[in-house]
């Protein structure tokens, strides 16, 4: 007799320019469903930005309640809250209380539903695998990529070097080739560290890098996309072992 299937619905409280996340999650669970008997379909709600700037990202979190109540509306399994920056830019460990306050929404409105953040899940991945000092590659203006840097030091995750490409205009980052990283991170310091992050940017493409980028160093790598869709599985109370998509996936976390 073959298992039971069982259906999950993905939800994700995107950008409005964000063209990555709907790519990338689906991509990685896609890939989980050869082999398991779990099916899984997405569901997106967006918020307005355009522009990675300080100012636009505290406009955009302020819409993320209303994401929550129609994601909510669609009795999503698990919700993500998809823009690392706009949490890391909202002051120290603002992941918990925008998990928690979302989280409420969903109660509020009749459909429960547990709240991811990928800057929660950026931390949470890292502490998994150990990693305690790492490298980081972002898009960003560099003052956005010190935020980053910052907001991971207050949770005990050292930076030792990063690069910054510098990209202001969402859409132009999710244009980016997602195998550049692969020779990007060449330049970046890797004695004395635990892992590599190849793209702290949920918009950055990065996810056909990760393995590539680990079999040449030997040492875990990880993305955003990577790290959100771990801990969505978790949440889920699901196997977190995906091959092809780096250590966190490897079935040992």
């Amino acid at each position: 007799m073959s298992e039971t299937r069982r259906d999950y619905r993905i939800g994700q409280i995107v950008p409005s320019s964000n063209t990555t996340m709907e790519a990338e999650i689906p991509a990685i669970l896609r890939a989980r469903e050869v082999g398991h008997t779990e099916r899984f379909t997405f569901h997106a709600s967006r918020m307005r930005m355009k522009h990675v700037t300080r100012e636009e990202l505290a406009v955009m979190d302020a819409d993320s309640d209303r994401c929550a109540l129609e994601l909510s509306d669609a009795r999503v399994d698990v919700l993500g809250y998809a823009c690392l920056v706009a949490i890391m830019s909202m002051g120290h460990g603002y992941h918990r209380a925008s998990e928690a306050r979302l989280h409420r929404r969903t109660v509020e409105n009749g459909g429960p539903a547990p709240v991811v953040t990928s800057a929660g899940a950026l931390v949470d991945g890292l502490k998994a695998l150990g990693a305690r000092k790492v490298s980081i590659l972002t898009p960003y203006m560099k003052p956005l990529t010190g935020l980053v840097i910052d907001y991971l030091g207050n949770e005990g995750i050292e930076v030792i070097d990063s690069i910054s490409l510098e990209i202001a205009d969402n859409l132009e980052v999710g244009r980016q080739d997602p195998r550049a990283p692969v020779d990007i991170t060449r330049k970046l310091k890797t004695a004395g560290i635990d892992a590599i992050v190849a793209s702290a940017c949920v918009q950055m493409p990065s996810l056909p890098s990760v393995q590539p980028i680990e079999d040449r160093t030997g040492l875990p790598v990880i993305s955003s996309s990577v790290a959100t869709t771990y801990a969505m599985l978790k949440k889920l109370g699901l196997s977190t072992k995906v091959p092809g998509f780096g250590a966190l996936f490897s079935g040992r976390y």
